[in-house]
């Protein structure tokens, strides 16, 4: 089975391998793993699996100095231990001016048995470190999550992510932290830095605060100082804080600008009309029921009903301010699993560099995420742009995503949603 990014599947066995494998060169990439709890944080050093630490103490999860192959014994996993999150990280990746763009041919092997599946990890730019996979507790069984979301900030924007606390004696960003590295002697020629140079990555109380934090944060924001806007990355993610049992009402909001047009030039480019960009999005309930949001077909959807989520209005000329909003009632935020924020041109060319479409996610209590659509050189009109989570905590989770399609039912493939698509007209 070849997997694409976002599917989830069930495992039906217990000893699992795997494998992150790439075309030859002189990139040094590592793969390590977080185990961590409901609040998706490690407990302690011991949590944090990689060459320094080559197996868990429970025995469950092994690391093979050797090819870098993961050993995985779900039956072994503790009762605290909520998911098993499997990353790689580029060695100096700064220093040597390195980023996953540059690795050819990667693809994720995972064994059972027999070869379970496979993932290819494509259309990376600048990131340093990459959560391959996730493998998670769902209900009384485990499911497997073909992840791929990159970070930019290398292993420290991972142990962050993780709360895993960096000793402040390791330099800030750019510079990736340098860690303690113990491996079996080998003819190369590439010697990795000595304790006696270089501190160790000391693992900590994820509430504890460190002094190098130079990248915008990719944890739960309620470990770090609130900030009033975080601008996100393509592939960070960012959870969302409630306060009491609601995060209250979260506001997606698409603000985007129609091109100030001479005679004869914008029109041969977005038409006599301009250009109508529409806010939209995609829904899964817990119970299974699957929808979308779009002025197209009035699908306006209801605050107070399933699905819990609404659109105010069709702007259709980006000339209005508040632009277009989509609304979910944070009160039954527990009864979705997910919503992708997507976007699509009606009627106009594809320029994108010229709607410069900009998404905000507002929620009580949190820094306003912003979501650039940044990427201008495609020529599709149909544009998925952050996808948010909902795990089995009623834990919310923003991720950007900005990737271009043909029209929403590629788009739905992509993401496995399993709508039926008809062309439509306003």
């Amino acid at each position: 089975m070849e997997l694409r990014k976002g599917q989830k599947i069930p495992l039906a066995e217990d000893f699992l391998t795997i494998k992150f494998e790439r075309d030859s060169g002189v990139m040094d990439i590592d793969t390590s793993v977080f185990l961590v709890g409901a609040n998706g944080k490690v407990a302690s050093d011991d949590d944090f699996v990689f060459y320094g630490n080559a197996a868990h103490k429970s025995g469950c999860v092994v690391y093979n100095e050797n090819d870098g192959a993961l050993k995985i014994n779900l039956n072994k996993v503790p009762r605290d231990i909520e998911k098993i999150s499997v990353t790689a990280t580029i060695y100096e990746a700064a220093k040597r001016r390195q980023s996953f763009s540059q690795v050819k041919n990667a693809v994720l092997h995972l064994k059972g048995s027999t070869e379970i599946a496979t993932f290819k990890m494509e259309d990376f730019t600048v990131e340093t470190a990459i959560v391959l996979c996730e493998i998670y507790r769902y209900k009384n069984s485990w499911k497997f999550n073909a992840t791929g979301a990159g970070f930019s900030g290398g292993l420290e924007a991972l142990c962050k992510n993780f709360g895993v606390d960096v000793s402040d004696e390791i330099s800030a960003p750019p510079e990736p932290p340098k860690v303690e590295r113990e491996r079996k002697s080998s003819t190369s020629t590439e010697r990795r830095p000595s304790k006696k140079t270089t501190p160790p990555i000391k693992i900590g109380d994820s509430r504890k605060k460190s002094s190098s934090t130079n990248i915008p944060p990719v944890d739960n924001i309620a470990t770090n100082p609130p900030r009033k806007k975080i601008e996100l990355k393509k592939g960070q993610k960012i959870s969302l804080v409630k306060r009491g049992d609601s995060l209250g009402e979260v506001v997606i909001n698409l603000n985007w600008s129609q091109p100030e047009r001479s005679t004869g030039f914008f029109d041969s480019i977005f038409g006599s009309n301009g250009i109508d960009l529409d806010l939209c999005c995609l829904y899964e309930m817990k119970n299974g029921n699957i929808g979308a949001i779009q002025a197209l077909g009035r699908l306006f959807g209801n605050l107070n009903q399933e699905p819990y989520i609404e659109l105010d209005g069709d702007d259709r000329t980006g000339s209005v301010a508040a632009g277009e909003t989509i609304r979910v009632n944070g009160k039954f935020i527990g009864k979705l699993r997910r919503i992708l924020i997507y976007t699509f041109i009606y009627s106009g060319a594809a320029n994108w560099a010229e709607a410069q479409g900009v998404v905000t996610v507002k929620c009580p209590n949190n820094p306003e995420l912003i979501v650039r659509m940044d990427e201008y050189g495609s020529k599709l009109k149909n544009c998925a742009i952050a996808l948010l989570e909902i795990d089995d905590n009623n834990n919310l989770s923003v991720e950007k995503v900005v990737r271009f399609f043909r029209d929403s039912k590629e788009m739905d493939e992509a993401f496995h949603w399993g709508l039926k698509w008809t062309v439509g007209f306003k």
